[in-house]
């Protein structure tokens, strides 16, 4: 059969390192600590609310931004959070998860030419959308193994051609999160240009030992250039579900559900009822962060007398693992070992490092059963 001739939009975009790494575990039967999600169930009192949403007739189209009582209840839980007043017909939009959210966020303002900063280590979503809409990535690389902003840095990289910032707290692979004092930096670095940000939040619930999640919504002048993306799926254990929303300025929004409109319309109706029920107790959603901290206490507190060294990841629910004590191979080497000889999977970090900066650190996701953790534990102090 001829096939017709085409220029691709992402000639060199390589298999995902989540497809590469899950498969390996697969095949090799080990334990899949790499891709991000959790192996147990969501809460029993959602999937009621979802069983009494699938009874009622919500099964045609939704809205195109969202059913109004879902984003009532978004803006509710946004000025609960955050202190920040957002217009839920006018400034909140529910989206096929955070990537979808994402996707179009950068779609609806880079234009070919434009060039976007983004902090790396970065989730590998953000290049290649930037890339399909023509537009050019500029890569800041995060510092060290604690992965520090250089904020001048940021700063040397600012052009005329400048048209957005993508910023992920509490970020994923690192699980930094984002200080007061690193949103101001941010908040007054662009203050007199027309940059806007796009605020990847989908971990906004899962932070640690007392701090809080310094959202671009609690920023009057980052709020005023920002769309903040989040996410239904990591907060409530339902990454299946893809659901996920975006908050921002109604001038930018009007911008987004145009793309969005044509991207997928609408989403799950039902879905949006039930999330809608499930949101109105705001303890559904607060004591994330203890339930996460437990899970990373004690898988932390499992390996203190292995080969791996750490710092405890202040939110999301990775964390990083140092093996430089116990060889100097590549990452993307010792991921693979560990996997077929060792039976434990994991994410190598240099992936998503500018130049493939290889730190030697492993990404672990700890967001797993009691039990699931202990067989890690036992894998990994072996080592």
């Amino acid at each position: 059969m001829r096939q017709v001739a085409f220029k691709s939009k992402l000639p060199e975009l390589p298999t995902s390192i989540f497809t590469t790494m899950s498969q390996m575990a697969k095949t090799e039967k080990a334990l899949n600590l790499s891709q991000g999600f959790p192996d147990f169930p969501p809460d029993p009192k959602l999937l009621e609310c979802v069983h009494d949403a699938m009874r009622k007739d919500y099964h045609q189209y939704a809205p195109l931004g969202g059913i109004f009582p879902l984003r009532e209840q978004i803006a509710e839980k946004i000025e609960r959070c955050y202190g920040a007043s957002y217009h839920p017909q006018k400034e909140i939009t529910v989206t096929v998860g955070a990537t979808q959210a994402i996707f179009t966020a950068i779609s609806a303002f880079v234009y070919p030419g434009d060039e976007v900063i983004v902090l790396k280590p970065a989730y590998d979503c953000y290049e290649p959308t930037i890339i399909a809409n023509g537009g050019i990535p500029v890569l800041v690389q995060m510092k060290g193994k604690e992965h520090k902003v250089d904020w001048e840095e940021v700063a040397s990289c600012i052009t005329s051609k400048t048209r957005m910032i993508i910023i992920n707290t509490p970020h994923n692979p690192s699980g930094r999160v984002f200080s007061k004092e690193e949103m101001l930096k941010l908040e007054n670095l662009l203050r007199d240009t027309d940059i806007i940000v796009v605020s990847d939040e989908v971990y906004e619930h899962l932070v640690f030992d007392g701090r809080q999640h310094e959202s671009a919504s609690k920023f009057p002048d980052l709020a005023s250039r920002s769309l903040v993306c989040a996410s239904f799926g990591k907060t409530f254990h339902i990454t299946g579900w893809k659901m996920g929303y975006c908050a921002s300025p109604e001038y930018l929004m009007a911008e987004f559900q145009k793309i969005h409109e044509f991207a997928v319309f609408c989403v799950n109706h039902p879905l949006q009822h039930a999330l809608t029920a499930y949101l109105k107790n705001p303890d559904h959603y607060l004591g994330l962060g203890k339930f996460f901290e437990e899970k990373r206490n004690l898988f932390l507190k499992g390996i203190e007398d292995s080969r791996f060294a750490f710092v405890r990841t202040m939110g999301t629910y990775f964390q990083l693992l140092d093996y430089s004590q116990i060889s100097m191979e590549p990452d993307m080497q010792m991921a693979e070992r560990l996997t077929k000889e060792f039976g434990i999977a994991s994410i190598p970090i240099s992936v998503f490092n500018k130049g493939q900066v290889d730190n030697r650190q492993l990404r672990f996701c700890f967001a797993k059963k009691e039990e699931t953790l202990n067989r890690a534990i036992e894998i990994l102090q072996k080592i």
